[in-house]
């Protein structure tokens, strides 16, 4: 796998979120384990079998983190200059056939976030995004047929 852009603030959030699962869920998940061992006989003692599969869990997770941490590619935001948008851009779209019209920061696959919209801009309607102008049309397959959308706006917020 390649490097992955992210956002300075998406790359903080990751390093948190390590640091929860390291001082927090794994000294906890410890003690859970030495609780259950005071149970007795471990092959019955449903507690303890609980207790290392979250440890297996929280490890594995840890792991994946340190991984994306490594391979993120931290990108500078506060030197987008461009009329287009680009990795980190707010758009503001507007469907064409509703006139809905819905915010997406473009960000790496490790902060896509729709509940948050937050789009990845690997995602077919992220990758319709890159490039465009505000007017701009965009059209992208999905599971219900064709969606067309204009470029209403773009935001460059340094982050």
């Amino acid at each position: 796998m390649g490097r992955m852009p992210i956002t300075k603030s998406g790359f903080e959030k990751l390093k948190k979120e390590l640091e929860m699962y390291k001082t927090v869920y794994l000294p906890a998940n410890i003690k859970d384990i030495e609780v259950a061992r005071g149970h007795g006989d471990l092959s019955e003692n449903a507690e303890y079998s609980a207790a290392k599969e979250r440890q297996s869990h929280i490890h594995g997770k840890i792991q994946e983190i340190e991984n994306n941490l490594a391979l993120s590619d931290v990108i500078d935001l506060t030197s987008v200059c461009t009329d287009k948008a680009v990795f980190g851009a707010t758009v503001c779209i507007e469907e064409t056939d509703t006139g809905k019209s819905t915010k997406y920061q473009l960000v790496g696959p490790l902060e896509s976030d729709l509940s948050a919209n937050k789009i990845s801009v690997t995602a077919p309607l992220g990758k319709a995004m890159i490039g465009k102008r505000t007017g701009d049309t965009i059209e992208v397959k999905a599971p219900g047929g064709l969606r067309k959308f204009e470029i209403v706006e773009i935001i460059y917020d340094t982050d």
